[in-house]
């Protein structure tokens, strides 16, 4: 490959990664064709991009980028893959899925992750990331925090004129 070539990929890699808030670097290695091919799927239905990247070209991406990603750097070993996202906890969300699918037990494997301003070292922290809210998620609680107390009211309210009626049924008969 071109000295150009390699460049213009590392640019690539590099605008990905700034696209999407959430990066995630996964191990594939060992899946078969037919699994990469549904994980692929199953990232496109959840808009997460997926990319298969070289070690060296990814380490030069994010050295070029504003953000200090060299905490993730001891990760950038073997075969990896980067798991974009603008949703923080989906991919890791899939990758669980997808390991509970036919008993995938350990693949794809996280090795690193970064979310809502934190680094997260090591597949130990899957389920952690799988807990963490998402935007929507969090204006979901909040909404239904506030219509707690107006469901309570009109429940008590409906109660009420039950109550009502009953009485009114009972002293007529």
């Amino acid at each position: 490959m071109k000295r150009e070539d390699k460049g213009r990929l590392i640019e690539l890699i590099g605008q990905q990664i700034k696209e999407y808030p959430y990066l995630y670097v996964v191990d594939l290695e060992g899946l078969d064709a037919k699994d990469t091919a549904a994980l692929r799927r199953a990232c496109f239905k959840k808009e997460i991009k997926l990319l298969v990247v070289k070690n060296a070209f990814l380490k030069k991406a994010v050295e070029s980028l504003e953000m200090d990603y060299s905490q993730m750097f001891p990760t950038f070993k073997g075969q990896t893959s980067l798991m974009l996202s603008k949703v923080n906890n989906a991919p890791a969300k899939l990758i669980k899925e997808f390991r509970n699918q036919k008993d995938k037990k350990e693949k794809p494997l996280l090795k690193s992750a970064y979310v809502e301003e934190e680094f997260y070292i090591g597949d130990e922290h899957l389920n952690e990331l799988v807990a963490i809210k998402s935007k929507n998620e969090l204006i979901a609680d909040v909404i239904s925090a506030l219509l707690s107390p107006i469901r309570n009211v009109v429940s008590a309210l409906a109660n009420e004129e039950r109550k009502d009626k009953q009485q009114e049924t009972a002293t007529a008969e």
